[in-house]
């Protein structure tokens, strides 16, 4: 069986983030690049893998730190409490209000604007469910993608630890160039205290030649330090990381079993949902029912009371109807008095009346013949008209 490299395990990650649809865009004039190049021909290929998987890396870290950081976790369970609280709140100012058998105006503008704000009471335990359904949904999302995320991540540090292996053994070769480098100068050093000749120019040579060992030394101190620096960080980062990695897999270990038992509790308890909605709601209409009885019953008492009050006396004169005298005799005695009073004063205004009838016709005759006579007096002094 072959033994996967550093870049295949790099390009499984990457392949991981993309089927999860996050991309992993290359990062141009990555820093870690422009340092590898001073250590490059110490050994061409594994610096090359380490440039790859340092470069990639920071890609990869920045697209899973992103990722992890726009999950849904919210505040959602202070909504189910929330709910929870107000049910009991409401549920307790409901009753209250009818403890004396009426609700004011005050209570029933109070009651429309608990409606119209958190709806009524069975509505909220529905609320209370679509709430946990949210949580539940999105805890499994984030549980599958943390999942694969871990995955992709646990195949990056295999990389990353390649790349710790190739840089230790980088720092190896540049331990030995640095040593040769070491002994080159040593000997050059050791040519120029050892110089014998007079002439200046052959001493000169010596002197640049070890200045030129001695410049190489620098140039490879430079280097050994840039290859130690990257093995020992290379090594912290990787050790550092697998402990953080063992924590963040007890967090997500942790997550699933929350979540398993969140399943397994609603699921078997959701009937006592459904029970405590049927109860809470039950629990108004029973004492709406109860109040309503004692109601009927408390009217239906005092009517009775009422009624043996007053029923006496209203039976009593029914009893005096039913049985008494119908037409009173009193009051026909005043209507014949009324009819022989009423004959006996007619007849006297029907003598009055003759009387002043016949005064009446004597008082018009006299009356005309004294106009005759007038008139004819008149006529007969040639004054008047004759008619």
């Amino acid at each position: 069986m072959s033994k996967t490299t550093a870049l295949q395990r790099l390009d499984k990650a990457k392949r991981a983030l993309r089927d999860l649809g996050l991309e992993t865009k290359p990062v141009a004039d990555a820093p870690i690049a422009g340092l590898l190049d001073k250590i490059y021909d110490i050994d061409k290929d594994s610096v090359a893998v380490i440039a790859k998987t340092l470069t990639e890396a920071q890609v990869f870290n920045e697209v899973v730190r992103n990722e992890i950081s726009a999950m849904e976790i919210g505040t959602r369970y202070n909504e189910i409490v929330t709910a929870f609280n107000s049910i009991r709140e409401d549920a307790k100012r409901l009753v209250d209000q009818l403890e004396d058998g009426r609700i004011n105006t005050f209570e029933r503008v109070a009651n429309i604007w608990m409606k119209v704000r958190r709806g009524d009471i069975a509505d909220r335990f529905d609320e209370i469910q679509y709430s946990y359904l949210d949580v539940a949904k999105d805890s499994k999302d984030q549980i599958v993608r943390e999942g694969r995320i871990l995955d992709a991540y646990r195949d990056f540090r295999g990389a990353y630890k390649q790349a710790q292996v190739m840089s230790l053994k980088v720092l190896e070769k540049a331990e030995k160039q640095l040593a040769a480098a070491k002994k080159a100068l040593d000997q050059a050093s050791k040519k120029v205290e050892g110089a014998t000749s007079k002439e200046a120019s052959k001493l000169a040579e010596l002197e640049m030649a070890r200045d030129d060992e001695l410049r190489k030394l620098q140039d490879e101190e430079k280097r050994y330090q840039i290859a130690k620096d990257l093995a020992d960080n290379l090594t912290i980062g990787y050790n550092t990381s697998e402990v953080i990695m063992s924590r963040l897999m007890q967090t997500t270990s942790a997550k699933e079993r929350v979540y398993a038992q969140s399943v397994a509790f609603f699921s078997t308890n959701e009937a006592v949902l459904t029970a405590l909605k049927a109860s809470f709601t039950g629990m108004f209409g029973l004492h709406e029912s109860t109040k309503t009885l004692e109601a009927m019953k408390e009217g239906i008492s005092e009517s009775l009371e009422t009624l043996s009050e007053v029923g006496d006396a209203v039976q009593e004169e029914a009893i005096k109807a039913g049985y008494g005298p119908t037409v009173k005799a009193e009051s026909v005695k005043k209507l014949v008095d009324s009819v022989i009073n009423f004959q006996i004063r007619s007849r006297e205004i029907i003598d009055e009346m003759r009387v002043l009838a016949t005064r009446n016709s004597q008082e018009i005759q006299e009356a005309v013949e004294d106009g005759k006579r007038r008139l004819a007096r008149l006529a007969a002094d040639g004054n008047a008209l004759v008619i």
